[in-house]
């Protein structure tokens, strides 16, 4: 199988060994087309439909039912005046709804998908499916045959193909793109903190309307509490709980469009006008000061519409188009007419109106499932700020974390310890550092509608990109989405000094960690490039490699997918014996959601087969997680055996490092293998294999062995088997680089501090990858280097 890998700097030698390696390595269209109709979207019955929309209710919408907890208290924190401000914030809210929620994130946005997942980092992984725009190039041809690599071919002269090369063309629109997307990702994390402490605090605040001598501080107190014990049951995971919340958000949106409904009849049907929009223009048209300002407050409504869309992954989209129409769109403009009609009669009853307007018969059970309902919805945001970090870990943009499954039913409900307490920490301090909803209020709008603005300005190219859209469609989602949006965000800018400071700074912070670990990240990887070792190095050096070959298996992990990683070299040059075996294993994450399991592996021999030297690619996507469970080393020596095997069936093959063997046969040998092996119990740790095919059958000399292929064909599979089985019972070592990464003296004072403290920090608490692979410590080895940047 050829895996060569072609960078831009080997593009400058193709001769014609790269001519050859491109006519061999050709798509395998047959093969990827059978493989794509397993895993096509599932078609889903009327009443499975019906189901999961009743579910999507708990998981996705819990964000977006609780605003009118807060939404007019925020809009009006200094009180009402006139009917007409009122009515004018109403129909604000009303077709802010329509427009943002509805029109475009439930219509619109929810389609820019990646298999299912949505968020900021699912966007970015299509654009750099569709555009060579990662900023670590490690991109192979291989990796586009994947089931879930799905892209687009374009037209020369066509509009996508136009911005295609516009956005490969420099590397600065490259980092720009990804400076863009942190920014979306941070303040996406920020939402995780500040939704649960505006939405229990408010939740809470309904202790206060029974008894108005109560202290502001018993209402922190309890909501500071009700948060500790949210944040201490998360390592149990929402799927232990998960069954109560689509109930429960069911039941609280019945019952905030009753409420809502009944208000309505009861107080003041005129509020109706609000659906007509002239009311927004004559809103404006009285020139208030606090008239501007109050657009923050009607941003809130909206608040939990990014959550809906980072927690895409769990329900298909038709599901949830369903649940938002038919249940939560229509109960939330009841509960809003509702509260207005209230507020209306009850002018100075504006700060909590929610409660205020709840029929004195019921009031205690509706605070109880209120309360519960925020419980649910800061869930929702967790749980998402949790696949977040997920997501930019995997993809090169975050320290290695712990990530923990909580459910073997849902891979995506994962659960991050670290992060969980730092988010508890967080969200205490402002909670108690604020006391109010108007603060935290101001800065959670601010929140959110930077993350839209992000989303906004992403879809732009995935429109010309992913779905060829019509550039005068682009311009029309691009002018309606910012003509509500930008307002909203300099009103939300506005209050920067009253609490908005708070999510820029979290987002600042989150931003800093995430760019410099990223850009060390990058620097690591270019010097493993720079400095790599030649095939023909290593060739001259002879079958002992120049020392002495002792029993053993070698494992050198490195971040390359061809070539030999300088740590070996550095490794053979300090120490006079290697092992008998050598397996250089490349761990690799792609912009996708997932790697098919029996796609994730690739194996293929490195020189002559008396050299006993492998490569192994373990690719994997940013939903894919390493299970406690998962012998890694066991799955390496599987599949090192399963290849020895296959390829003593292939009747031709090539033995240098640009070619391996191909055969038309080998997706039937490595099934028939797979099942085999099933029968001995091991199926969960080998049934990840994949080869490459070819029609025909092409014999190739390799131009630096000169006939060692006639010489070295003669081994049997029984021969090598038997040698590799000794040498797997003689022992195997676990062979990291340990690249330590400094500033150049003559470094600027911003580059030392983040290289040398910065990211120095994080690499002392972020995971090893010995642990994330569960390498036995006394297996282990690791050759240090010291790369100056």
């Amino acid at each position: 199988m050829i895996m060569a890998s072609i960078s831009d700097s080997e593009t400058t030698n193709r001769g014609s060994m790269w001519e050859l390696d491109q006519n061999l390595d050709q798509p395998m269209d047959e093969e990827a087309s059978q493989l794509k109709n397993m895993y096509r979207e599932k078609k889903f019955s009327s009443m499975l439909l019906l189901r999961l929309a009743f579910q999507s209710l708990g998981v996705v919408f819990g964000d977006l039912g609780t605003s009118p907890l807060y939404v007019f208290y925020n809009i009006f924190p200094h009180g009402v005046d006139d009917d007409e401000d009122v009515i004018g914030a109403l129909s604000l809210i009303i077709y802010t709804l329509t427009l943002i929620p509805l029109m475009k994130y439930v219509f619109v946005v929810l389609r820019a998908n990646d298999n299912g997942q949505g968020g900021t980092f699912a966007l970015y992984s299509l654009l750099c499916r569709h555009a060579k725009v990662s900023t670590i190039p490690n991109q192979h041809k291989t990796d586009e045959e994947l089931t879930t690599y799905s892209r687009q071919t374009y037209e020369e002269n066509s509009l996508a193909a136009k911005v295609k090369r516009w956005l490969e063309g420099h590397a600065y629109k490259k980092n720009c793109l990804l400076i863009l997307v942190l920014i979306g990702t941070c303040t996406a994390i920020g939402d995780g903190i500040l939704t649960p402490a505006i939405s229990v605090l408010s939740a809470s605040g309904g202790i206060r309307v029974q008894n108005q001598n109560m202290s502001t501080d018993v209402v922190v107190i309890v909501a500071v509490v009700i948060l500790i014990g949210l944040f201490c049951m998360q390592h149990y995971g929402t799927d232990k709980v998960g069954w109560l919340f689509a109930p429960l958000v069911l039941l609280w949106f019945i019952l905030i469009g009753s409420i809502g409904l009944v208000n309505i009849h009861k107080y003041n049907s005129s509020v109706l006008k609000a659906y007509n929009p002239v009311y927004i223009f004559r809103y404006f048209r009285r020139g208030k000061s606090e008239i501007w300002t109050s657009l923050g407050g009607v941003m809130l409504s909206i608040t939990g519409t990014e959550a809906l869309y980072a927690d895409l992954c769990h329900f298909p989209v038709l599901a949830i188009q369903i649940a938002f129409t038919l249940v939560v769109f229509p109960c939330l403009l009841l509960a809003y007419t509702g509260q207005a009609a209230y507020i209306i009669d009850h002018k100075d009853h504006v700060a909590d109106a929610f409660y205020r307007s709840i029929p004195g018969a019921i009031y205690w059970p509706a605070f109880i499932i209120a309360t519960l309902a925020a419980v649910v919805a800061s869930q929702a945001t967790i749980s998402a700020t949790y696949s977040i970090i997920k997501q930019a870990l995997a993809l090169g943009c975050f320290p290695r974390v712990n990530v923990v499954h909580t459910s073997k039913k849902f891979l995506g409900q994962i659960y991050i310890p670290d992060i969980n307490w730092v988010l508890m920490i967080l969200c205490i301090a402002v909670t108690a550092g604020f006391k109010n909803q108007s603060q935290i209020g101001n800065a959670y709008g601010t929140a959110v509608v930077i993350v839209m603005l992000v989303t906004t300005f992403l879809m732009v190219p995935v429109m010309l990109l992913v779905w060829k859209s019509h550039w005068i469609l682009v311009v029309i989602f691009l002018v309606l989405s910012l003509t509500v949006e930008l307002p909203y965000f300099t009103a939300c800018i506005n209050k920067v000094d009253q609490g908005g400071w708070v999510p820029l700074v979290i987002a600042i912070t989150f931003f800093i960690i995430m760019y410099v670990w990223h850009f060390c990240t990058v620097k690591r990887y270019e010097f493993e490039m720079h400095s790599k070792v030649s095939m023909a190095w290593i060739l001259g050096l002879g079958p002992s490699l120049g020392l002495v070959r002792v029993p053993g298996i070698g494992f050198v992990y490195t971040e390359l997918a061809s070539g030999v990683p300088h740590i070996f070299s550095h490794f053979i040059t300090n120490l006079p014996a290697i092992h008998s075996v050598v397996v250089f294993v490349c761990v690799k994450y792609l912009p996708v959601y997932t790697v098919p399991v029996e796609e994730r592996f690739i194996m293929k021999r490195i020189g002559p087969k008396n050299y006993h030297m492998f490569r192994c690619v373990a690719r994997y996507g940013y939903k894919d997680i390493h299970k406690k469970d998962e012998d890694f080393e066991k799955m390496l020596l599987d599949r090192l055996l399963i290849f020895v095997r296959l390829e003593s069936m292939m009747d031709g093959y090539s033995d240098s490092e640009d070619f391996t063997m191909m055969e038309q046969k080998a997706e039937r040998s490595t099934r028939a293998l797979l099942t085999e092996k099933a029968g001995s119990n091991t199926m969960s740790s080998i049934g990840d294999m994949s080869y490459s095919s070819q029609d025909s059958i092409v014999p190739a000399k390799s131009p630096l062995t000169g006939n060692s292929l006639t010489r070295y064909s003669s081994q049997t599979f029984g021969d090598e088997q038997e040698f590799l089985n000794r040498c797997k019972d003689a022992g195997v070592v676990h062979i990291l680089g340990n690249t330590v990464v400094q500033a150049r003296r003559d470094s600027g004072i911003v580059k030392k501090v983040a290289v040398n403290y910065v990211y120095a920090f994080l690499r002392k608490l972020c995971r090893e990858n010995s642990v994330i692979f569960n390498v036995p410590h006394e297996s282990l080895l690791n050759v240090g280097q010291i790369y100056y940047i």
